[in-house]
C-alpha cells in the first residue's frame, strides 16, 4: 500500500510499504477514506522529537472496515468508522475510568498509545491506504453510512475532541469569558467548543491572519499578538478586567512577538503562553492546557527547555487561586456526543479545513502547512 513515511527533518515521502495484517482476533483492517495532518505531526516533521526515519505518520483516521477478527462482535465489514487517535484497550484501570489517553495496555511501560506517533507504541499511522485497528469494538466509532459529513467526522479523531477537552479542562461555563491562545486547528476547535458551551466572549490569540479570520468566522474575537501584548489588548477591551478562563492550545513551540510563523524559522519562547494565561485570567479562574508539552525537546531554546523544564510564575498562579488542568485528550469521552452534534446540525467543525488533497500530495501539503502559507490551516488527505 501507499503511505506517508518520515525521512528526515522537513522531509516526508509517499512510499510503498507492506499492507497491515490482522495480528489478533479483536483487530480490524480499515480502508482509509480520510486522514488529517495534525499540528502534532509537525513536531516530528521538524525533527523536534526522537522520531526515527521510516515511521508512518497519521493519527487522525477514518474509513470503511474491510476485515474483522473473530473476536470482534459489534463492528462488521462495510461499517464506516472513525478512530480516536488514542489507541486504547477499554479494560485497563485507566480506560475503565474514562482516561483512554492513558491506557496502560497498548504501550507497555508508558501510559498512552497512538497511531503513527513517536514513543506512543508500535501502531502504524493512517496516512496510508489501510490501517490495522486493535480492540476494534472499542476503538471504532460507528458513523452513518455514505459520505455525508466526511470532513466533519474526520475532525472527531483528534482536534474536535481535543479542543473540547481544553474547554472541559478550563471548566468553561455559559456566560463566561475565555482567552484561547493559538488559532491553529486545536485552538480553533477550542474556541468553537467554548462557543458551543455558551461562553459570552471568546478571545482567539495568534499572529497568522488566516487563522484569526477563521476564528472570527465562528464568533471569536481575534487578537493578533504581533500588534502588542495580548494580555494588555484583552484587558483594554474589558475595561481592565481579565477573563474568567484560559486555554493554551499552543504548547512548547510558542512563538515570540514579531517572529516568523513558519515552522523551523520562528523565534520561540516556550513558556510565554503559560505566563500570559496566568496574567490574563481573573482570580479563582481556571487554565486548560491541551497544547503539547514534552519532557524531551532536541530543538529546545536552552538546556532547561530541552528537558521540558519551563519557568512559570507559579507564585502568581497560587496567589490568584487559579486551577490548572492539562494532559492528552481522552477522545472516547467526547467523540460520540460530538458526532451526534454534527448529525443534528449543531456543530460543523469542518469550517477549520482549508485543503483536501490526495495522499500523493502529502509532501507538498506538509511543507505548506508547516510554513503556514497559502491559507493552509487544516489538511485532510484522501487516499
Amino acid at each position: 500500500m501507499r503511505a506517508v513515511v518520515y525521512d528526515s527533518p522537513f522531509k516526508v515521502s509517499v512510499e510503498n510499504v507492506p499492507d497491515p495484517e490482522m495480528q489478533h482476533p479483536n483487530d480490524a483492517i480499515v480502508k482509509i477514506t480520510s486522514s488529517c495532518i495534525c499540528g502534532s505531526d509537525l513536531h516530528m516533521y521538524e525533527g523536534r522529537t526522537a522520531a526515527e526515519p521510516g515511521i508512518i505518520f497519521g493519527h487522525e483516521n477514518m474509513g470503511i472496515i474491510q476485515e474483522v477478527g473473530s473476536a470482534v462482535k459489534t463492528r462488521k465489514v462495510g461499517d464506516r468508522v472513525v478512530m480516536p487517535f488514542n489507541v486504547a484497550c477499554g479494560f485497563c484501570k485507566n480506560c475503565q475510568r474514562g482516561f483512554t489517553g492513558f491506557c496502560t495496555t497498548v504501550n507497555p511501560g508508558f501510559a498512552g498509545g497512538a497511531y503513527g506517533y513517536v514513543a506512543m507504541g508500535p501502531w502504524r499511522g493512517g496516512q496510508a491506504e489501510y490501517l490495522q485497528v486493535p480492540f476494534a469494538d472499542f476503538n471504532c466509532l460507528p458513523l452513518p453510512p455514505g459520505d455525508q459529513y466526511e470532513a466533519d467526522f474526520a475532525m472527531l479523531a483528534d482536534i474536535f475532541p481535543t479542543g473540547y477537552h481544553g474547554a472541559e479542562l478550563a471548566d468553561v461555563r455559559p456566560g463566561e469569558s475565555v482567552a484561547v491562545f493559538g488559532a491553529g486547528p486545536v485552538g480553533l476547535m477550542a474556541a468553537y467548543s467554548c462557543v458551543i458551551r455558551g461562553a459570552a466572549e471568546v478571545y482567539s490569540i495568534d499572529h497568522v491572519q488566516e487563522r484569526l479570520d477563521k476564528a472570527e468566522e465562528i464568533g471569536a474575537i481575534p487578537i493578533n499578538f504581533d500588534e502588542g501584548d495580548p494580555v494588555r489588548q484583552i484587558k483594554d477591551r474589558r475595561g481592565g478586567e481579565g477573563t474568567d478562563k484560559g486555554i493554551d492550545a499552543v504548547g512548547y513551540q510558542a512563538a515570540a512577538q514579531g517572529s516568523s510563523a513558519a515552522g523551523g524559522e520562528q523565534e520561540e519562547i516556550p513558556n510565554v503562553v503559560l505566563n500570559q494565561m496566568i496574567d490574563v485570567i481573573n482570580p479563582t479562574g481556571a487554565m486548560g492546557i491541551p497544547g503539547l508539552y514534552v519532557p524531551t525537546d532536541p530543538g529546545g531554546v536552552d538546556e532547561d527547555a530541552k528537558r521540558g523544564a519551563l519557568s512559570i510564575n507559579f507564585g502568581k498562579l497560587f496567589e490568584k487561586g487559579l486551577r490548572l488542568g492539562t494532559g492528552q485528550c481522552n477522545v472516547k469521552r467526547y467523540n460520540a456526543y460530538l458526532r451526534d452534534l454534527i448529525i443534528a446540525g449543531k456543530a460543523k467543525p469542518s469550517f477549520a479545513v482549508s485543503h483536501q488533497v490526495s495522499l500523493e500530495e502529502a509532501p507538498d501539503a506538509y511543507d505548506k502547512f508547516d510554513k503556514r502559507v497559502e491559507g493552509y490551516t487544516k489538511v485532510i488527505l484522501n487516499p
